[in-house]
């Protein structure tokens, strides 16, 4: 039995509930499928409903988290980089503070000055004194820079303007990617040129108001540092733009250092922000970024969301799976009790209508007998006196020998005497079936039972051109059983094989013992024979191919009905154009109780 049998509901396979036999029935395909709707939904809708809550609130969670993680790095990277560049600010702010222009031009002293902060903050490179027309008027460090022109740099004009300037990275004139932090100072009254330790002219000699700035350059190695030192998943990335777009700090994937990044500079704002990006590949992407204060620069984080998410899709790809396989069992339970039960209906419903037909064809068939009984009976009286005029008449001519010579009237009177044994025959087998329609068991040679079912049906025979061949041993033992019952599971099967011969056909009854306990009757045909699509079914109560000819489908059900009843097994083979072939095997002695598997077992 294939799995399929489970879930595919019997009644499928029935005629429409509106056709004539079923005009009492219930909907059953109604039934089942309002059935099977209605309980699939009470139970999915409500599962389909905290899946999808949960797959949302979880999904939002975990968005919520990568946005807050990212924020939280942003921030913690925005001051890291502010304490960086504050505290070399700061200390340059105490440098200008504590010493003298005289002090800070003189070179011994500003070297060691450079040294100290070597040692002991890190990061600076070199540092000079810039007078107020640009010219770095003394210089510490591995570049030639000193009488270098800066008037026209960026960062000398903004730390003019400002007086503290922190710059973006640039070449300049050492062709290197660095940065610089420009203090401006204002000293007054001061012979310049009298400046112990001076190496040039400031103003050419003249005593006058006048400023001059504390130019350190800071180690990018030491600022880069900063933000390769994170560890940041899903393709992450952290760099440093200025208010311009261009990167002042290495970067993975998004552009070379000093060139244009490739997506907009984000708006301005006082604290870390967080936003989705759509890139041009169609990549989402988060980007944390924050400004850093008192400069142009910009902190960026940005990391892939997909690669973010990966753990969710994992996890999500687990739920849909669970949710997938969860309907699909509830589905599949909720199919095979509905068809289970609806077909347990069903076949309660069809046995009562197979009930109510029985009775009314058992009524039929008593009606029948009484009304052949009478019949008979009344028929029987006037042939019982034709029989003996006839008698009589043929006496007198023998005894007389007034006509022994008229070979022709003898005949005559001869064939009115075998007209009269043959009516007496019909009405003889009429009177038996009507005494055999109560169930009595009884010794039953198997041969005459045939010979009887087929008295019926010998003229039609003959009509239709249907040869009837007939292969039972003599030697065959009597059946105890219930003769009525035998005649009509026979007669059903002969009148079944009569409506599969369309004429010219054969149908042949042959029986043999099987073993001591049981016999086989085959009756076969050369009909059209019955489709593979059907033979599941034949035995099904009103199933019927030939409704449109007056079929009921009772026939063959009845016929296994009582086959059944009698403690026996039948089983049909066939092939369409060919013909079929029932073979009932019965047990000698009548057995009511007798289950078919306990008959299976004992004639395979």
């Amino acid at each position: 039995m294939s799995i399929a049998h489970y879930f595919k509901p019997t009644f499928l396979e029935t005629p429409s509930p509106d056709s004539q036999v079923y005009k009492h029935t219930f909907n059953f395909r109604k039934i089942w499928k309002m059935t099977v709707v209605i309980t699939a939904a009470v139970a999915l809708i409500p599962l389909i409903s905290i899946t999808a809550i949960d797959y949302n609130v979880t999904q939002k969670a975990i968005e919520s988290e990568i946005m807050l993680r990212v924020a939280r790095v942003a921030s913690n990277t925005k001051r890291s980089i502010d304490f960086f560049l504050t505290k070399h600010k700061t200390v340059l702010e105490f440098l200008i503070n504590d010493n003298t222009f005289e002090e800070l031009n003189n070179l011994e002293r500003l070297r060691e000055i450079l040294n100290n902060l070597k040692s002991v903050f890190g990061g600076f490179v070199d540092v000079g004194i810039i007078n107020s027309k640009g010219i770095q008027v003394t210089y510490i460090g591995d570049y030639k820079l000193e009488g270098k022109d800066y008037s026209t740099q960026p960062w000398f004009k903004k730390a003019v303007e400002q007086g503290v300037y922190i710059s973006d990275v640039f070449l300049g004139f050492r062709n290197k990617p660095h940065f610089v932090i420009a203090l401006k100072q204002v000293y007054s009254n001061v012979d310049i040129n009298s400046a112990e330790g001076n190496n040039s002219s400031l103003v050419d000699g003249k005593t006058e108001k006048d400023f001059y700035l504390l130019r350190a350059t800071i180690d990018s190695a030491h600022f880069n540092e900063l933000l390769s030192g994170l560890e940041l998943s899903g393709m992450g990335d952290a760099f440093v733009i200025n208010y311009n777009g261009v990167i002042q700090t290495p970067s993975r994937f998004h552009g070379e250092l000093l060139t244009k990044i490739n997506m907009p500079v984000p708006e301005y704002s006082e604290h870390t922000e967080v936003r989705e990006y759509l890139d041009t590949d169609k990549n989402i992407n988060i980007v944390g970024y924050a400004y850093i204060p008192d400069t142009n620069l910009i902190l960026m984080i940005i990391k892939n969301k997909t690669e973010l998410m990966r753990s969710w899709y994992s996890t999500r790809s687990s739920l849909i799976l669970f949710l997938a396989g969860s309907i699909t069992i509830i589905l599949g339970v909720i199919l095979a009790i509905t068809t289970y039960l609806v077909n347990n209906l069903y076949i309660a419903d069809k046995k009562r209508a197979m009930a109510m037909h029985r009775i009314g064809y058992d009524n039929k068939l008593a009606t029948i007998g009484r009304l052949a009984a009478g019949v008979a009976h009344e028929i029987n009286n006037p042939l019982a006196v034709i029989n003996e005029k006839a008698g009589l008449i043929k006496d007198m001519f023998t005894y007389q020998n007034k006509y022994d010579k008229d070979e022709k009237l003898i005949r005559l009177v001869d064939s009115v005497i075998a007209s009269v044994s043959r009516c007496g025959s019909i009405t003889h087998r009429l009177l038996n079936f009507a005494r055999h329609l109560e169930v009595s068991i009884q010794s039953v040679n198997i041969r005459n039972l045939i010979d009887d079912v087929l008295g019926f049906l010998n003229k039609e025979a003959e009509y239709r051109s249907i040869k009837i061949v007939v292969d039972i041993p003599a030697n065959l033992p009597d059946m105890m059983c219930d003769r009525g019952k035998m005649q009509q599971i026979f007669l059903n099967l002969v009148n079944n094989a009569f409506a599969a011969i369309e004429s010219d056909g054969t149908l042949k009854i042959e029986a043999k013992e099987k073993n001591s306990n049981f016999c086989t009757i085959t009756v076969s045909d050369t009909g059209c024979g019955i489709k593979p699509a059907d033979m599941e079914l034949i035995f099904e109560p009103f199933y019927t191919t030939k409704s449109s000819t007056g079929g009921t489908g009772l026939g063959l059900s009845i016929t296994y009905g009582l086959v059944k009843e009698a403690g026996g097994y039948i089983r049909v083979e066939s092939e369409v154009g060919k013909g079929t072939c029932f073979i009932v095997t019965l047990p000698y002695k009548h057995n009511v109780v007798q289950k078919e598997e306990k008959v299976a077992n004992n004639i395979s």
